[in-house]
């Protein structure tokens, strides 16, 4: 409860709108992931018991992650194969 109050506080000195702790460790290990933070300590920064945890919490984000990926190798390798 004061954890919450806490953020509360902060978000509103900040001008900033109310949200929850948990959407805001939830945009924070998207956008690590999106933004190529492996998956091993994006889990271990959260918490989690197992990075397959995270894969399975985050799995939209993951599968995006790899269609880029394929597309990045399909633009190295694409021509040459």
């Amino acid at each position: 409860m004061a954890k919450r109050r806490a953020i509360h506080r902060v978000l509103k000195r900040a001008g900033l709108p109310y949200v929850r702790f948990h959407d805001l460790r939830h945009t924070f290990a998207t956008l690590a992931l999106q933004n190529g933070v492996d998956v091993k300590t994006v889990s271990g920064m959260l918490g989690h018991f197992s990075a397959g945890f995270t894969l399975d919490t985050y799995a939209h984000v993951t599968t995006v992650a790899q269609r880029d990926a394929a597309q990045k190798m399909d633009g190295l390798l694409g021509s040459r194969i």
